[in-house]
């Protein structure tokens, strides 16, 4: 078994007030049908259990779920980091954060996730594998930018930033 991980850095202007988007990206009802591959989650305080969709990596499913120690700086920053229950091992993870910054026409959003994978492929599949997680983040992030544009009834989204 090896780890593989991929980081993604991604920053939008939100024409939306800090709080609506705030309120969207924190509510573990509301992210799953934001964010694309994420099925599903269940939140018990500060840790928050993840389950995404199946991926094909490889020729190899994986199924991830993982669980997360989230950090709330309310209407700022989350950070979150990979805590699995004692005892347990868990095959997936992530680490990363989001900012919240107001603007003169909105919210800077900046945001910052590494993926990361147990599986069993050699250490020489890493640049293969680690290409399908940064493609999977980049087509997620995109719909996750149109989606909550939606959600929060922007017309279109705004420009990078």
């Amino acid at each position: 078994m090896h780890r593989f991980s991929a980081t993604t850095e991604s920053q939008a202007l939100v024409a939306a007030p800090r709080e609506d988007i705030w309120a969207a990206i924190t509510d573990p009802t509301v992210l799953p049908k934001l964010t694309p591959l994420l099925r599903h989650i269940e939140a018990d305080g500060d840790l928050w259990r993840w389950d995404l969709s199946r991926i094909n990596v490889l020729g190899i499913v994986v199924d991830p779920s993982f669980t997360e120690r989230m950090t709330f700086v309310p209407n700022e920053r989350i950070e979150y980091t990979h805590e699995p229950p004692a005892g347990a091992h868990e095959w997936a993870s992530a680490e990363g954060w989001y900012q919240l910054t107001d603007r003169a026409s909105g919210t800077h959003l900046d945001i910052e996730i590494t993926l990361s994978v147990e599986l069993p492929l050699a250490r020489f599949a890493a640049p293969a594998v680690e290409k399908v997680i940064r493609t999977s983040m980049a087509v997620t992030g995109s719909r996750f930018g149109a989606n909550l544009d939606r959600h929060l009834g922007i017309r279109s989204a705004g420009p990078p930033v």
